[in-house]
């Protein structure tokens, strides 16, 4: 075992503080990283705060990581020491059930193990990335392509990878039209990753604040959904609409802005159960649909991919004392557009 930095939550909605915490050895398949970056994601605070099921405390949030490898164990065939590497949101699976055999360990039947807050095959708590160091089994570990920085590849190991899946999934691309919804840090990268793949790309947002910077990062339009013409405007356009929010939304209103057969996924989660009117699936073949993060291969091939095409997450680095602020500047949407951590001060 060894004895590492971090910042924790003692308790459900406590204050993140500086702490200690241990790290097992590096086993036979493992990697030991020295983490240089983490990203903030929303998810990050609805956990330390107990929104969502079961949680552990104290809890060391963090699962957007890049790093170095600084260590490997004896059967280590993936990664070597000095590799530039990235840790998302899972750090094990059962690898037996049918979606493990398939490349889908996200779906993991018999229950994936989350990068923090969750129990690992020895019953141990994991901890995540606002700490200096982790060790992680070779096969949850990406490479990070030359071409990104450590800094803006962070927040791609989710808000990335959760944006690319459904993406791919639903053959975003040339000829095809796709709405964003929201122009946070799952959207901006959304929009960056839609445009590079060639679709036509819209981004619905409350209001027109931050038109110019969505025009810049890829969009090809613009609209606020408080201006009650844009859903009259906009029916029955869009092939895909990928919601990135976590705000309950009038999903009546967003499904009559699909196509034929076209598809609104869920990427971000409110609080409060939805509802709908089911002639608004069934009057044009719709559907409503929830996508999470992608594979480990999928995640190497979405890190590959943004290297290919020159871009990284739009990041506001801070320091570890600003962790507080940053949780609640998130919350008031005060960030452009992904906070990241720079474990260096830590």
């Amino acid at each position: 075992m060894s004895t590492v930095a971090a910042y924790a939550a003692a308790t459900a909605g406590a204050p993140l503080e500086r702490t200690t915490i241990e790290r097992r050895p590096v086993g036979d398949h493992d990697v030991l990283i020295d983490i240089k970056y983490t990203g903030v994601c929303h998810t990050d605070i609805h956990r330390a705060r107990a929104h969502f099921g079961r949680n552990i405390f104290p809890m060391v949030p963090g699962h957007e990581i890049t790093g170095i490898v600084t260590e490997v164990g004896s059967d280590v065939t993936a990664h070597r020491v000095g590799d530039r590497v990235g840790v998302g949101c899972l750090v094990d699976s059962c690898r037996t059930c049918e979606n493990c055999k398939a490349g889908l360990e996200q779906y993991c039947l018999g229950g994936s193990v989350a990068t923090y807050g969750a129990l690992d095959r020895n019953g141990e708590p994991t901890y995540g990335g606002y700490s200096t160091h982790i060790v992680v089994d070779q096969d949850f570990v990406v490479r990070i392509p030359d071409g990104l920085s450590l800094e803006q590849a962070a927040p791609l190991l989710c808000a990335g990878i959760t944006t690319y899946s459904p993406l791919r999934h639903w053959n975003a691309g040339p000829g095809k039209k796709v709405a964003i919804v929201g122009l946070g840090g799952l959207g901006h990268i959304g929009v960056k990753i839609a445009h590079a793949l060639g679709a036509e790309v819209t981004v619905l947002s409350q209001s027109l604040r931050k038109k110019e910077a969505g025009l810049k990062l890829g969009a090809d339009h613009y609209y606020a959904t408080s201006d009650p013409r844009t859903f009259e405007e906009l029916a029955g356009t869009f092939d895909l609409i990928l919601s990135t929010v976590s705000a309950r939304l009038d999903l009546d209103s967003y499904l009559s802005l699909l196509k034929t057969d076209g598809a609104l996924v869920n990427l971000g989660a409110p609080e409060e159960p939805v509802s709908l009117n089911v002639f608004s699936l069934i009057l044009g073949r719709r559907s409503l649909a929830g996508s999470g993060i992608g594979s480990i291969q999928e995640t190497q091939e979405m890190l590959d991919f943004c290297a290919e095409h020159g871009f990284g997450a739009e990041i506001e680095l801070i320091s570890a004392d600003q962790i507080n602020e940053a949780f609640e500047r998130v919350l008031a949407s005060d960030v452009r557009y992904r906070f990241v951590i720079d474990i260096a001060t830590l």
